[in-house]
């Protein structure tokens, strides 16, 4: 029996819906492939073009290979390369010489050296409270060094820092010396990106942040016991130990805004609370619950029956916090593009909005899907086309806030002090005496966390006077004005030596005939020489990374 036309017409028209419809899920599911397999850098790129195309700005165009070999090698290692690995790169013709290189410096272990240096001054600040403790913090540094080595994913070395039970990482705590208001203020402001000190005292001015919200986070510090466990070697080389306690009991007593307060008013317990969360709900302790004791010296803590600080360790890291991973990529964000879409990064709040806020829920959503791996976000941000953009420009603000140029930066205390030895031509030479201290003494805070640059007469006396600075140019064996005053080479070949060294580009035709002139007046040239180092390493151009 042949079925009627009308069934036929029906299943015909179903079958092809169904192809239809078959096809459309593909397409989609095809686009949804295709975005995901698009490189982060490419989606920076994307973003910061298109907020230049809305804002009518003209971008700077992208920079040459010294510039960008001096910029990675700063970002990366915190220092310049040497005079071999300049010209090696600049002669090279590879069109992924930039991507290879960069591949090279995240895989190095000055690498993670850099990032260790970065965090611990992120951490602790030039000059950290509980002096005593904090002054050597060789302990602290070999942990998280460590970290960093084995790319250790931010969020596991962050609950790592939290927990405070692996060997070094309590000084984090210690430098607070058991002052919990102080410790919130810190780990609010580095790991939630919140700026919470204003509500100590009153509510917030001008965020919607309550100081119970303040006394709430202060809830998980509260019961924290630092305990001394004694020290080892002893002058600048002493070594102080710790570990970190936790007790069942106590809490914080909180009895409103601060000009409210009456003599011996000591208020009513405030529950931990998660910052714009709800309060933690732990279990009573038992009616006949007696505290341990915490002495210093003890081997090993008293474990507490209810954790607050793993709880924190636990909300603070979750991949569904709405503070952690968003803080954690503006902050590494802003490390090599000057400023953080969020500008100040420690600053997230109602009233201070990103300029990009869909780049930054991108960079903190793939951040997230790759498992908090920092190394693959710095990858990408230094393989963009945007960060490596030229740094001249028409906009003359400090802080380009849509990126359309690279932001001309200071370096640090430890980064000059890197520089000089590897630009004079002797990286293994050691700081003697008290040469890193006068270093961080006088380039320790160069800017002011605003993009303005804070340079001071001290600082100039310091680079043409001092002896500590000479001791990277004067003659000896092996080192750039040594090597200079023994080469054959035509004085303008070895002119370009010095600049390669020391500023990591070549020398302009009329900066090579000035050189020449200068170091071609004295039969003897060996002062000449090293006059001429020191020079270089006194211009503007040499203090900055661009």
């Amino acid at each position: 029996m042949m079925p009627n036309s009308n069934f036929l017409r029906i299943k015909i028209a179903c079958l092809l819906m169904l192809a239809s419809a078959t096809l459309s899920l593909a397409q989609v599911a095809s686009k949804q492939n295709k975005a995901e397999s698009t490189p982060l850098r490419q989606t920076i790129d994307k973003a910061v073009q298109e907020s230049w195309k809305k804002e009518k700005i003209k971008a700077e165009g992208k920079c040459d290979d010294s510039t960008f070999l001096r910029r990675v090698y700063l970002d990366l290692l915190g220092t310049i390369p040497s005079y071999d690995e300049a010209k090696k790169f600049l002669a090279d013709q590879d069109e992924k010489k930039r991507d290879k290189l960069i591949e090279r410096l995240l895989n190095d272990a000055q690498f993670s050296q850099h990032q260790t240096t970065l965090w611990d001054l992120t951490l602790f600040g030039r000059n950290p409270p509980n002096q005593d403790a904090t002054r050597n913090r060789t302990l602290f540094k070999q942990w998280l060094g460590e970290k960093f080595t084995k790319n250790e994913p931010f969020d596991i070395w962050v609950r790592d820092l939290i927990l405070a039970e692996q060997e070094g990482s309590a000084l984090y705590y210690a430098q607070f010396n058991n002052k919990p208001e102080d410790l919130t203020e810190s780990f609010s402001r580095i790991f939630l990106g919140t700026q919470i000190q204003c509500a100590r005292c009153h509510d917030h001015p001008f965020t919607e942040l309550l100081q119970k919200d303040f006394y709430g986070m202060t809830g998980f510090f509260v019961r924290l016991v630092v305990m001394d466990q004694g020290t080892s070697g002893s002058g600048e080389k002493q070594l102080k130990k710790f570990k970190i306690g936790e007790k069942n009991s106590g809490e914080v007593l909180f009895s409103g805004n601060q000009k409210e307060l009456k003599p011996g008013k000591k208020g009513e317990p405030v529950k931990p609370k998660f910052l714009s969360g709800a309060p933690l709900e732990e279990p009573a302790l038992p009616a006949n619950y007696k505290e341990p004791e915490f002495k210093s010296g003890t081997k090993s803590m008293p474990k507490p029956q209810f954790s607050r600080k793993e709880k924190l360790a636990q909300w603070a890291t979750a991949p569904s916090n709405p503070f952690f991973a968003k803080a954690a990529v503006n902050r590494i964000w802003s490390q090599f593009m000057g400023r953080g879409i969020v500008h100040p990064i420690d600053n997230f709040g109602t009233d201070n909005k990103p300029t990009l806020p869909d780049l930054l829920d991108t960079l903190t959503e793939q951040f997230i899907a790759h498992q908090f791996d920092t190394k693959w976000l710095i990858r990408e941000i230094v393989s963009s086309e945007t960060y490596q953009l030229g740094s001249k420009g028409e906009n003359k603000e400090s802080l380009p806030k849509h990126f359309e140029r690279a932001r001309i930066r200071p370096l640090s205390a430890e980064e000059i002090l890197t520089v000089m030895k590897v630009a004079g031509g002797d990286p293994e030479q050691k700081s003697e005496g008290s040469t890193g201290e006068y270093f961080r003494r006088y380039f320790g805070e160069p800017t002011n966390g605003l993009g303005d640059f804070q340079g001071s007469l001290s600082e100039h006396l310091f680079l043409n006077n001092s002896s500590n600075v000479r001791a990277f140019i004067n003659r000896k064996k092996g080192n750039l004005a040594d090597t200079i005053n023994l080469s054959k080479e035509p004085w303008e070949q070895r002119i370009d030596q010095m600049f390669l060294s020391v500023l990591t580009r070549l020398p302009k035709d009329s900066e090579r005939a000035k050189f020449a002139s200068y170091l071609q007046s004295e039969p003897k040239s060996e002062n000449l020489v090293e006059e001429a180092i020191w020079v270089l390493m006194n211009m503007s151009e040499f203090r900055f990374n661009h």
